[in-house]
């Protein structure tokens, strides 16, 4: 059986890995098609360093970024009272519903923090009263926020 040759992407195959990464191919597969397309280069120790720096640069990334997220939670809870002020008819029934366009206006008007609509997530809103929603600030942070829907 062959030695397989280690190898970095230099663009994403199918099947195979994503940019950046260090995969083991056959040293065929290497030498007449991954090098001279230009989709691979042989993994020297130089280049394993550059890779693992690179690892290490994202992994700090990412890790920063949950630590932002877990402060925008966290200062988003200590207010946690949002006021949602609705055109109300008989019986509290309020005039359209409440949208997530609406809870993020609220949300930066009270924090200043710029949140995409499309990240909260609010149950259906049809009376005036007080109602739960979430904002998934991050793939692993999700904030839970209390809205109060109040008349005019």
């Amino acid at each position: 059986m062959a030695k397989r040759l280690p190898v970095v992407l230099s663009k994403t195959v199918n099947k195979l890995g994503e940019k950046g990464e260090v995969v083991e191919v056959a040293p065929g597969y290497a030498r007449n098609y991954l090098i001279p397309q230009g989709i691979g280069v042989y993994a020297t120790p130089g280049l394993l360093r550059q890779v693992e720096q690179r690892k290490e640069k994202e992994q700090q990334r990412l890790i920063a970024e949950k630590q932002e997220a877990e402060s925008r939670k966290t200062a988003l809870q200590t207010i946690n009272n949002f006021i949602v002020r609705k055109q109300v008819g008989e019986g509290d029934a309020i005039f359209g519903t409440v949208t997530t366009q609406d809870v993020a206006e609220i949300v930066k008007q009270s924090t200043g923090l710029e949140i995409d609509r499309r990240v909260i997530t609010i149950p259906d809103i049809s009376k005036t009263g007080r109602y739960q929603a979430e904002i998934k600030l991050h793939s692993e942070v999700t904030a839970k926020i209390e809205i109060q829907v109040a008349p005019l």
